[in-house]
């Protein structure tokens, strides 16, 4: 379990969010969803430890962010960031091995190469573990960055808005990749979606956030209506129900 307790930020002098607190379930896929500027980035942030934790305290599975070591926060809990600082001249291969490092830091054992290449043909990457990150498509380049992730072999992968600048295709091939990782491998997913009909379609849980808030969390089916899509969303989108899920109309 992520136990987010009692955190606030503030980035110079604007408070992003107000006293947060919440548990994300262990198992399964959760998404957070909510307007621009509701806290999401941030909050997945701070869990990843990627911003300092300034007031409050977030354990992932008992481990305290910000005071475990960050070699052993890797070992259980894998990020990809909304905007990855790495080479466009690494290649693919490359990039995916780098989610061992947590482990060999440095010195590949056989097991190391072994999950490499799991994640490899999970992924559907094999054909392409020579190209260059700038010679691949958005999609395909996603994909890999989520097996690097995979092939950290953490409890917990956190996703900050993987679907930006993908196509259908490509966006609902990465959410069946996620969805199977959560129902096949057992892990942890936690994501931040601007849609909220691939929230809705794939996530087992909802967080919504507005203004640096939890404005409703809880099952699809449950947390999105027509009052949350109006008060939380400013719209007033009608909402249909296919497949016991709720899907909101255009």
């Amino acid at each position: 379990m992520i136990l987010v307790e009692n955190v606030s930020h503030r980035i110079g002098a604007s408070d992003i969010l107000h006293d947060v607190s919440l548990s994300l379930p262990r198992g399964g896929l959760t998404a957070l969803i909510g307007p621009n500027g509701a806290g999401k980035s941030t909050l997945m942030s701070l869990i990843a430890r990627l911003q300092p934790l300034r007031q409050g305290r977030i354990t992932v599975d008992g481990l305290e962010v910000g005071q475990v070591s960050d070699r052993d926060l890797a070992q259980k809990l894998a990020v990809m960031p909304q905007t990855a600082q790495v080479s466009a001249r690494l290649r693919i291969e490359e990039l995916v091995g780098f989610g061992r490092y947590p482990w060999h830091r440095g010195y590949p054992r056989p097991e190391d190469r072994a999950k490499i290449e799991e994640a490899l043909d999970r992924f559907a990457l094999g054909d392409l573990r020579q190209r260059f990150l700038d010679e691949v498509s958005g999609g395909q380049r996603q994909r890999a960055f989520t097996a690097m992730a995979f092939a950290q072999d953490t409890d917990y992968l956190l996703l900050d808005e993987p679907l930006n600048n993908l196509d259908i295709a490509a966006a609902r091939d990465l959410m069946r990749l996620l969805r199977q990782m959560a129902d096949v491998d057992g892990k942890t997913i936690v994501i931040v979606l601007h849609d909220i009909n691939y929230a809705t379609a794939f996530a087992d849980h909802l967080v919504v956030m507005k203004d640096g808030r939890i404005a409703a969390q809880g099952a699809p089916s449950e947390v999105v209506t027509e009052v949350l899509l109006r008060d939380t969303f400013g719209t007033d989108a009608r909402i249909s129900t296919v497949e016991g899920r709720p899907v909101v109309m255009v």
